[in-house]
């Protein structure tokens, strides 16, 4: 299996981009554009004539060689149009464990392995399809999401697309368990309008009855999936179900179709009774740690 290591000036990003748009488990992590942005300078596992691919999110610390997952890119790792089975998976792996120093980097749900070189932890998300009609979708809601539909209605929340990517970020910003750096806004600042703007993209909002923004939602398609990459909500907006009213608002709005909806990356409890209110079903995938990344080698004592 003849797998070429490339570094960033090296990669062919039409011959790159075509293998992902034609992969079938393409995610719109693994465009070029979006690498660029989560993962400068990135570089590249490519099977034969981009038949398989791998991008490599490395960074160099010290002298040690790094892959680790960027932000809001929480799914990599090998996609294709071929056939995809653990025996490929694992070659790629072996050729990044022999590159690198240390490896942490969690792969996309259709990658299976059982490498003996690394850790393997199963990590979970939550997905709903959305090919059925709204009233269909609404009667496998449970009864605590069904309850908040009503209750954001009584409190005239209004939710509206096209909300102002400054006020979301600001929203974010305030509310946040975990402070946001500078670096991931200016990562946000670029993907949200670029996303936008090539019509992949879309942030929606939801407002009290003084129209003051309460809730946030920014969701990325490609692929048939869309995923729902950033919420922000506040305190009025968790007292009014405001986040509830967006998801309610976007399955509406989508429903019918051959998409499905994402509901995002989180082991927050709250946040998987959340999803599984909707409807939606659990998917795992695979993260993946070298198990011996520190060479003792490059150590040499004296002994007096």
């Amino acid at each position: 299996m003849n797998i070429r290591h490339l570094k960033y000036e090296e990669i062919d990003k039409f011959k790159w981009d075509k293998c992902i748009n034609l992969s079938f488990n393409g995610l719109v992590y693994a465009y070029s554009w979006y690498l660029d942005i989560v993962s400068s300078q990135w570089e590249a596992l490519v099977l034969e004539d981009y038949q398989a691919v791998m991008p490599i999110t490395s960074k160099k610390t010290l002298s040690f060689y790094t892959i680790q997952q960027p932000q809001y890119a929480n799914q990599l790792g090998i996609f294709t149009s071929k056939f995809l089975n653990s025996q490929m998976v694992d070659e790629f792996l072996s050729v990044i464990n022999d590159k690198f120093n240390r490896v942490e980097l969690c792969l996309n749900s259709f990658n299976k392995t059982n490498h003996s070189k690394y850790k393997i932890k199963k990590e979970i998300t939550y997905q709903l399809d959305l090919i059925s009609p709204y009233k269909a979708l609404y009667l496998n809601f449970d009864d605590e999401i069904k309850k908040k539909v009503k209750y954001y209605k009584v409190n005239m929340v209004q939710v509206m697309k096209h909300v102002n990517l400054k006020d979301f970020l600001l929203l974010k910003k305030n509310t946040s368990s975990e402070p946001i750096t500078f670096e991931n806004l200016n990562i946000l600042r670029r993907i949200i309008p670029f996303a936008v703007s090539h019509n992949i993209g879309e942030m929606i909002g939801a407002y009290n009855n003084k129209n003051e923004l309460i809730s946030a939602s920014f969701f990325i398609k490609s692929h048939q999936k869309s995923i729902n990459l950033l919420s922000a909500n506040s305190e009025e907006g968790h007292a009014l179900s405001a986040d509830v009213a967006i998801l309610d608002f976007y399955i509406k709005e989508n429903a019918d179709q051959n998409l499905t909806l994402n509901f995002g990356e989180s082991t927050i409890n709250h946040f998987q009774t959340f999803a599984k209110g909707f409807g939606a079903i659990p998917v795992s995938y695979l993260c993946v740690k070298k198990k011996r990344w520190f060479n003792f080698s490059i150590l040499k004592l004296k002994v007096f």
